[in-house]
């Protein structure tokens, strides 16, 4: 066989090669992957994660200072309002007592007749009602029912602190506390949302709780308060919002880490499209349709997003063929020839299998 005639065989084989390379391309471009805008509901929801709190808890200290003498609780112990959970030694604290009420006896005896005997009365009284707070205060007791979270102290040790109760009845405890209460039948969560969900927050919507720990277990609540400062970190804007239990699962515990999720939108009886087939560029919103085998950009009115589905409020008919993006393969588009030759075809001119090189143009 001469050169020539070899010559003219491989031209002929990548010709060939070049042909079922574009065969392919047309094929594939004749199935069209779309999806049918339907009528049902969407829903729109924002999320966050936090840890289950209760709404009314005290970290509790005596209001004096002394020697603890005795603790009456530990922690995981249920105590109702006014029982006594621990007590200092009070033998000086009784005497201060006899001593003042003494004063204050003898200064009502006296009279008050004149200006020096009504000045020793009221100090005596003064005296007597501090030593009998003092006394008082010698005794630590639960200002509401509850459970007992923490006990700091021990007997034997000193009083930690004075003041009867820190921290605050909307879920802020303090660890400084000789002992702390929560009520676990009212519990809390707070969540950080970010700054776009926030917006869409209002006092009184309703969450869904789930649990990372009790899988299939959910509470519902209501969203109680949204703080108008943010917390900023890694740049990343947030505002924390409290979402409190309306009910309480008996297996939920103080503690423990939840997703609260809540409702921010509704539709019902609407038409709907996936919302990954909803591009917004430009200020414009816009869906491809297919008709009569021909895709055509189309403007829209896009009513509650959700995560998956998007209401259409016009542009868009039930039963409309929409073409959603194509997936991203990494190297160019699903067409067989521009995927092989990394999307490019033969626009600026190649060189096919075989080694010939062929004229830029449309490939």
């Amino acid at each position: 066989m001469t050169n020539g005639a070899l010559a003219v065989l491989l031209l002929g084989g990548a010709v060939l090669a070049y042909g079922q390379l574009g065969t392919g391309q047309a094929a594939g471009e004749t199935t069209v992957r779309t999806v049918t805008a339907s009528r049902g509901s969407v829903v729109a929801s924002v999320s966050a994660s936090g840890a289950v709190e209760s709404a009314k808890s005290r970290a509790l200290s005596f209001g004096t200072s002394g020697t603890v003498e005795k603790i009456y609780v530990k922690a995981g112990d249920k105590v109702g309002k006014g029982d006594i959970l621990a007590r200092l030694d009070d033998d000086a604290a009784q005497e201060s007592l006899s001593a003042a009420k003494a004063m204050y006896d003898s200064a009502v005896a006296d009279g008050t007749d004149t200006a020096q005997l009504y000045a020793a009365y009221i100090k005596a009284r003064n005296d007597y009602r501090e030593a009998q707070r003092t006394v008082a205060a010698t005794v630590l007791k639960a200002p509401f029912g509850g459970t007992v979270t923490a006990v700091n102290g021990t007997v034997g040790g000193g009083s930690g602190g004075t003041g009867q109760s820190t921290g605050q009845s909307s879920g802020q405890e303090s660890s400084s506390g000789f002992a702390e209460v929560a009520d676990t039948r009212k519990l809390q969560l707070v969540g950080s949302f970010t700054e776009s969900d926030a917006g869409k927050l209002k006092r009184g919507q309703t969450a869904t709780i789930t649990f990372d720990a009790l899988p299939g277990v959910t509470a519902t609540g209501k969203v109680t308060q949204i703080e108008p400062v943010a917390a900023t970190s890694d740049n990343v804007v947030q505002y924390p919002v409290t979402v409190t239990f309306t009910e309480v699962p008996a297996q939920v515990r103080l503690g423990q880490t939840a997703t609260v999720e809540v409702v921010v939108g509704r539709a019902d009886d609407v038409v709907t499209v996936p919302s990954t087939a909803v591009s917004t560029s430009g200020g414009q919103t816009t869906v491809t349709l297919l008709k009569n085998g021909t895709q055509t950009r189309t403007p829209v009115e896009i009513g509650v997003k959700g995560a998956t589905l998007t209401e259409i409020k016009s542009g868009v008919s039930e039963g409309d063929q929409i073409v959603p993006p194509a997936a991203s393969t990494g190297g160019g588009t699903t067409g067989g020839f521009q995927r092989q030759f990394g999307g490019g075809g033969f626009t600026g001119g190649g060189t096919v299998p075989g080694g010939v090189r062929q004229p830029g143009g449309g490939g």
